[in-house]
């Protein structure tokens, strides 16, 4: 455990505090977090989880636009619909994308579990996106992944991080209902609708 591994779990915990408190804080602490898991993932050869951070980087400056021209436009950051046929789509691509990165990453890299690493920097990236895009269904996805996460930091003994994911899965199950909520609350205005307080 370094001081560095503690830092990036710190600024990790803010990112995602603000990202289901929907305040555009949050992808300011998100990039420093990326830019520090960026160079601790490298020298674990975690090079899947190195490049992915560099991905998020460029999503993480989508995002902040996204977010910031739906406010303005609303002065809310608003929960976006998403079709199930684009979540199973986008999900195969996921798929077949990490499958081809993790495949290059064996054979062209000492990387410590190319396969895995990649599939979770895929999945991971699916999961950015659609927090960038305001889809309740990111919380879902990174529920899941990040149990995975866990299992394969202990492998790597990353036990602080390890221990951030394991965090991080209730966070994201937290950010579901809580995004859920706010949902109910924008669909109740948007009709002119307001339960009983």
């Amino acid at each position: 455990m370094s001081s560095l591994e503690i830092i990036a779990v710190i600024i990790s915990v803010i990112g995602v505090a603000l990202t289901i408190k929907r305040n555009m804080w949050c992808w300011w602490f998100n990039f420093l977090a990326f830019i520090l898991y960026a160079y601790l993932f490298f020298t674990f050869k975690l090079y899947g989880e190195t490049i992915l951070q560099f991905l998020f980087m460029l999503i993480n400056f989508y995002g902040f636009y996204y977010w910031l021209k739906g406010k303005r436009q609303d002065h809310e950051i608003r929960i976006e619909p998403i079709a199930v046929k684009t979540v199973l789509m986008q999900m195969c691509l996921a798929a077949i994308g990490g499958l081809l990165f993790g495949l290059t990453l064996k054979h062209f890299t000492d990387a410590a579990v190319p396969l895995l690493d990649a599939q979770l920097a895929a999945f991971s990236l699916l999961a950015t996106y659609w927090t960038s895009r305001k889809h309740i269904a990111t919380w879902v996805l990174w529920v899941f992944v990040d149990i995975v996460y866990v299992g394969m930091f202990i492998y790597k003994e990353l036990f602080l991080t390890a221990g951030l994911y394991a965090a991080f899965v209730l966070l994201a199950a937290y950010g579901w209902w809580q995004w859920e909520q706010v949902k109910h609350k924008q669909l109740a205005n948007s009709i002119g609708f307001y339960p009983n307080r």
